[in-house]
């Protein structure tokens, strides 16, 4: 049976996410960045939480953990690099390993940049990613912990999946993050028909998100940094990559 996912929202920006197995009944909350908000979520749905996959150790992420522990006797499994840093902890994950909500079975892809040990999650065979906050609909995190040069090794790695993944991430932040990106690529036809979307799902008090892989692919900038357009579009012609990606990120944290 395909996996169900329930999106909804937290504290200011934040999304929250359950992914259900209705085989076994089992569900995991992908990071808990508010208590009541996963609670009402559960209730919503009537599902019973048993796990709770988190990305990267940020409160905004984390603190609803020792909270819904307490009450579900849920497992939490956090980032090998990250989890003495994390409430509740009970297993960790890093790249090549895999993990199970139920019968469903998710693999672990290290993505650092945003923090050090970010991991994302990819459930293959029912075509679904969780990436915190190392992607974003038309944007990605800030680089905090790492490199510019890990970030877009890490994207790259997101960038190599399905185009017919369906992604979650974090945050709310697309339609500011298509504000800066029109400032790059203004004249991209995938970009400018994702901006009239967003703006429509916005106006009807809708979320962006989630989104697939493919569509993120032709519209996301920060996914285009190998792009000679792009390059020359921030004067970096000739220039790597990486630091084409540097230079975008630099220009979209002043933005």
């Amino acid at each position: 049976m395909p996996a169900k996912v329930h999106q909804f929202p937290c504290l200011s920006d934040n999304f929250g996410v359950l992914i259900h197995d209705p085989e076994t009944g089992a569900t995991a909350a992908i990071d808990a960045p508010e208590a009541a908000a996963v609670e009402k979520a559960l209730k919503e749905t009537g599902w019973t939480l048993t796990d709770i996959l988190v990305t990267h150790h940020h409160a905004d992420h984390t603190q609803g953990i020792p909270e819904l522990k307490a009450k579900h006797k849920c497992k939490v499994t956090s980032p090998k690099a990250e989890a003495a840093k994390i409430a509740d902890t009970d297993a960790t994950y890093g790249e090549g390993d895999s993990v199970r909500v139920g019968s469903l079975e998710a693999r672990v892809i290290d993505t650092p940049g945003h923090t050090a040990g970010h991991i994302s999650l990819v459930f293959d065979k029912d075509k679904i990613g969780f990436f915190g906050d190392t992607l974003f609909s038309i944007g990605c995190g800030r680089v905090i912990e790492g490199t510019p040069a890990q970030m877009w090794d890490s994207l790259l790695k997101i960038r190599a999946l399905p185009d017919d993944i369906t992604f979650y991430c974090g945050h709310e932040y697309t339609q500011a993050n298509i504000k800066f990106a029109l400032t790059i690529e203004p004249d991209n036809p995938a970009l400018q028909k994702r901006a009239a979307e967003v703006d429509e799902l916005r106006a009807a008090g809708k979320p962006t998100l989630p989104q697939t892989l493919g569509t993120e692919k032709a519209a996301n900038v920060f996914l285009r940094a190998d792009i000679p357009s792009v390059a020359a579009a921030v004067g970096m012609t000739g220039k790597s990559a990486a630091e084409v990606f540097r230079e975008i990120r630099e220009r979209k944290n002043k933005f």
